[in-house]
């Protein structure tokens, strides 16, 4: 008898199955979730895009536009835990869609924003909808990709953040000019 190992004859199929799985399992997730996050990004940074014409329109001075705009990551503080309980009780497919629907209802609203108070309430109303997403995300992608795969697939996901920066600037700018600066920054808010 000897004391070496056996060969796994099947060994080197199992590798190039699994990729080629979690390939496909790629192909399906992360575009998508790319996709989501720019959306996700450039809803955050369009609010600094629509300052200027927001102020000059709803007459808003520097610290109403500030606290509206800083408001949201206080809804997004309080919701991000319990969004992501839900999330693993209901499922994160339900969850994530609910978040999406959610976040675009209300970033539609914010068109409508006429006063300090409702720029306050739709601002941490949006927050509050889209706390989970993030965090969300990585939950979600801990159920598709084992701990070694896991981190290629993040870091795909995350990719999308300086990809929005790249498109947003100039898709902001051009949405500001192209709708004739009639409440541009609603149309800014909204996408």
């Amino acid at each position: 008898m000897s004391t070496g190992t056996i060969a796994q004859p099947y060994e080197g199929r199992i590798d190039s199955t699994s990729d080629a799985v979690y390939r496909k399992v790629g192909w399906r997730l992360i575009p998508l979730l790319f996709l989501c996050y720019i959306v996700a990004y450039l809803d955050r940074v369009n609010v600094g895009f629509a300052k200027l014409q927001m102020q000059g329109d709803l007459q808003f001075s520097d610290a109403v536009y500030g606290l509206g705009a800083g408001i949201f990551f206080i809804g997004y503080f309080l919701f991000e835990v319990p969004s992501n309980v839900v999330l693993h009780r209901v499922g994160a497919r339900r969850w994530i869609a609910r978040i999406m629907i959610t976040w675009g209802v209300l970033s539609a609203g914010t068109m409508f924003v006429s006063s300090p108070t409702s720029f306050y309430v739709i601002r941490f109303l949006l927050g509050a909808a889209e706390a989970g997403f993030f965090p969300g995300i990585i939950l979600y992608l801990t159920y598709w990709y084992p701990a070694a795969r896991r981190g290629k697939a993040t870091s795909l996901f995350l990719a999308a953040i300086p990809f929005a920066g790249i498109l947003g600037g100039p898709f902001s700018g051009w949405i500001l000019q192209g709708m004739g600066g009639v409440n541009g920054w609603a149309h800014v808010l909204c996408d």
